[in-house]
């Protein structure tokens, strides 16, 4: 079964939470490295900066992100494959450190993933 969560950094580290991986270019503001507890920070899964600051957490702006975050995506096969092998491990949460938590690159990665998860069974 495909688990896949997304969890502000802010918020405190579970058990439950399995693998949590960063996927934010930048480090969150304020927080010491030991509390975040990652796996793995994979900054190469994050928008491009030029693609973050064009967004900036605009919800109307939130369908056309989607769609040229998951371009940025494509062609990244290894990146999203080395994911795709901690998700098959096991549950994986998507930390991310935007304070918008509806509208954020995590939720767009997860949205991402499950799509191409799908789209091979």
């Amino acid at each position: 079964m495909t688990d896949i969560r997304i969890k502000r950094a802010y918020r405190a580290a579970r058990v439950s939470d399995g693998q949590r991986i960063l996927v934010d270019r930048l480090w969150p503001r304020g927080l010491a490295r030991d509390r975040v507890r990652l796996a793995a920070w994979m900054k190469d899964l994050a928008p491009s900066d030029a693609l973050r600051r064009w967004f900036d957490h605009d919800p109307a702006k939130w369908v056309e992100f989607q769609h040229r975050y998951g371009a940025e995506l494509d062609v990244q096969p290894e990146a999203i494959d080395a994911l795709l092998a901690l998700v098959d491990a096991g549950p994986v949460t998507l930390i991310y450190g935007a304070k918008n938590e509806e509208f954020n690159n995590a939720k767009a990665l997860q949205d991402y993933l499950l799509r191409r998860i799908a789209a091979f069974d």
